[in-house]
């Protein structure tokens, strides 16, 4: 039983996002391209603060090209990019500048509501800031002034993005670079609980009958941004399992609970889905255009919501809509209501990616 709990209690390997195994990969390209020296490994900085080596598969170089190659390296909890091979050509360009595109195995977006636009290829906003930065901070070590063109490739991406949701999304030929940390936390369902049952347990202990769950860190810090006066252990990041920590929380005694977060995830809360990671359940675009149609949508915004391609372009379509957002963080509360039994107050907070206030509801087990 002794060896069983150590090994449980065993800290889970952080891994690393395909956007920081991009950046890192063209980092060693356009220094193996500049010196004429292949790279063993390369350190990069990450968007958490953190610099982090990386070694080099494979690092080569000819008289106007560099390329460099990262394994990815998923952690103890792996996706189903883990082991892909992350590779990044990098040649100088005739304009100023630097450009950035996808190769082989890296997916081109093909529908609207993705956080990059229709034709590019999908690296996402904080990969391609990440890679731009490293770009030039290299040329700026070495004082050079050119123009640089960047293509980041994964040999098996076209296979790899099988076992993705990106097809159902029009991210078509491969996978997505993503990443918003860099690293990647492993999703080990029995410990992520064990860390959020503890977490309220600390906030109970603290005193606090008010917690605030969130469903991630940018979630988090736009609740605490809302609720300046609760202590900070009253802010609980709750991830995917949201009826398991309202279920925490009524168990602890809480008062009231704060959901926190953004149009994808609480789309699904609305409708009683309390295990809201991506492969659980996909978005119910026919759910979502009922609620609209409650707030007084038109038939031509009902048809653009029922073919939409991800719960943050409704949120676009209905931007103009107060009244959608405020019945579907209604039916949020009700849900958890439904999930708990009741017994405290539940609020539901719905923000855009960038942390705006979208709709904001507060429901009590004895509301009608």
């Amino acid at each position: 039983m002794i060896a069983m709990e150590a090994k449980e209690a065993k800290p889970l390997r952080h891994g690393y996002t395909t956007g920081a195994c991009a950046t890192a990969a063209t980092k060693a390209a356009l220094l193996a391209l500049i010196t004429r020296q292949p790279q063993q490994e390369v350190t990069i900085p990450l968007p958490i603060g953190q610099d982090v080596t990386f070694q080099l598969e494979r690092c080569e170089h000819t008289a106007d090209t560099g390329y460099a190659a990262v394994i990815k390296d998923g952690g103890d909890d792996p996706d189903a990019t883990h082991g892909a091979l992350i590779e990044s050509t990098v040649t100088w360009r005739d304009g100023a500048g630097i450009e950035l595109d996808g190769g082989v195995g890296v997916g081109r977006v093909t529908k609207p509501g993705l956080p990059v636009p229709v034709g590019e290829a999908a690296i996402n906003p904080v990969p391609r800031k990440m890679i731009r930065q490293a770009v030039e901070s290299v040329l700026a070590q070495f004082g050079i002034k050119r123009g640089v063109r960047v293509v980041i490739s994964v040999p098996d991406g076209e296979e790899i993005a099988k076992k993705t949701l990106n097809g159902r999304l029009g991210i078509l030929g491969g996978i997505s670079i993503l990443g918003t940390r860099g690293i990647v936390v492993p999703f080990s369902t029995a410990a992520y609980k064990a860390s959020i049952a503890q977490a309220i347990k600390v906030a109970h202990e603290a005193g606090c009958r008010h917690i605030v769950l969130s469903t991630g860190g940018r979630s988090e810090k736009t609740a605490m941004e809302l609720y300046p006066e609760l202590p900070e252990e009253a802010f609980v990041e709750m991830g995917d399992f949201v009826g398991f920590s309202l279920k925490q929380c009524k168990q602890k005694q809480m008062e009231k609970v704060t959901l926190v977060g953004m149009m994808g995830k609480f789309s699904k809360v609305a409708q009683g889905v309390m295990m809201v990671h991506s492969r659980s359940a996909p978005v119910d675009f026919g759910f979502l255009a009922e609620v609209a149609r409650e707030a007084g949508a038109d038939v031509q915004r009902l048809n653009q919501i029922r073919e939409a391609n991800t719960a943050s372009q409704v949120g676009d379509l209905m931007a103009d809509s107060p009244s959608f957002f405020a019945k579907l963080c209604e039916y949020c509360c009700r849900s958890g209501l439904k999930e708990t039994g009741g017994g405290l107050a539940i609020e539901t907070i719905l923000i855009t990616m960038k942390g705006s206030l979208l709709g904001r509801v507060t429901i009590n087990e004895t509301s009608d």
